[in-house]
């Protein structure tokens, strides 16, 4: 058994070898209810990239307003993101995530989003996003949808390229 794993292990380094590693910063608004602290939804990610292909988890907050009783507003989640198409410095982007929200009945998470990303240097990225959160739980379920800005700072010089090239 410890021989089946190291295999695998072994051949699953080349993956983490040709990867960039970054962090990026994702502060939203969504259209939940409640006033501006509570529609305020910031994020930071740690994920790798491979060429076209990334994948990171996110922890972050639904909302930042006050709770009443326990706090059900924290979350984690796995956002794997697909670099469609690229012309010059622009990207397109796709995100579907799945996640966990903390002590909330509501506790699974869905993610679609979709944004253009631009490259402002080889390491720093500026993606402008929208998408939805889909919330469900063992009774209800609701969705939410977002608007914002992530900003991603990768530890090598990033030069996504686009799965369909001329």
């Amino acid at each position: 058994m410890k021989l089946i794993f190291r295999a695998f292990l072994l051949c699953l380094l080349p993956l983490f070898v040709h990867a960039q590693t970054f962090v990026a910063l994702t502060p939203c608004i969504t259209t939940g209810l409640g006033n501006i602290a509570q529609k305020f939804s910031p994020t930071i990610e740690i994920g790798r990239q491979w060429d076209v292909f990334s994948t990171a988890l996110a922890l972050g907050k639904t909302g930042c307003g006050k709770t009443v009783g326990k706090d059900t507003t924290f979350y984690m989640e796995l956002r794997p993101n697909l670099n469609v198409f690229q012309v010059g410095k622009f990207v397109n982007t796709f995100t579907p995530g799945i996640g966990y929200v903390f002590g909330a009945s509501q506790n699974m998470l869905l993610e679609f989003t979709s944004g253009i990303e631009y490259s402002f240097t080889d390491n720093l990225h500026i993606n402008i996003m929208f998408g939805q959160y889909y919330f469900s739980g063992e009774t209800s379920s609701s969705s939410t949808a977002f608007f914002g800005i992530s900003v991603a700072k990768f530890f090598a010089p990033a030069h996504p390229k686009s799965l369909i090239q001329k």
